[in-house]
């Protein structure tokens, strides 16, 4: 689905996505990714789910955001609370959204001024090294 027909250049915007990947300023990423507003999209380590591990939210810690948009494939699914504790104790929210969800949501929220991160799996796809 395209959500714009024009990208921007400052900021780092959904233009689409499906179920294979995403789009960002017309760029297209077929494996997991991080995606921040004034940052270019880095390559996610995580390839299924069920992989996630308190590093992958560690390390999204370390941009300092003030809410994680997590985008879980076509389902909505929860992390438990042990995965996050890098982010609740910096009092980060964590927002988990199936992935069609979590681009809109990370669109309305970058468009706010917010420091928000999109965290968006792309099940079965590893990313170039």
């Amino acid at each position: 689905m395209k959500l714009h027909s024009d990208s921007t250049e400052k900021y780092q915007t959904v233009t689409g996505y499906d179920r294979n990947g995403v789009e960002i300023n017309a760029q297209r990423f077929d494996y997991s990714v991080l995606v921040l507003p004034e940052v270019a999209p880095r390559p996610w380590d995580v390839t299924r789910f069920e992989d996630l591990a308190a590093a992958h939210f560690e390390q999204i810690a370390a941009d300092r955001p003030d809410v994680v948009i997590l985008g879980t494939g076509e389902r909505q699914r929860f992390v438990h609370p042990r995965l996050v504790t890098s982010l609740s104790s910096q009092r980060i929210g964590v927002e988990s959204m199936d992935s069609h969800a979590a681009c809109r949501t990370y669109n309305i929220l970058m468009g706010e001024g917010r420091k928000v991160v999109l965290a968006l799996i792309i099940e079965g796809a590893k990313a170039p090294e």
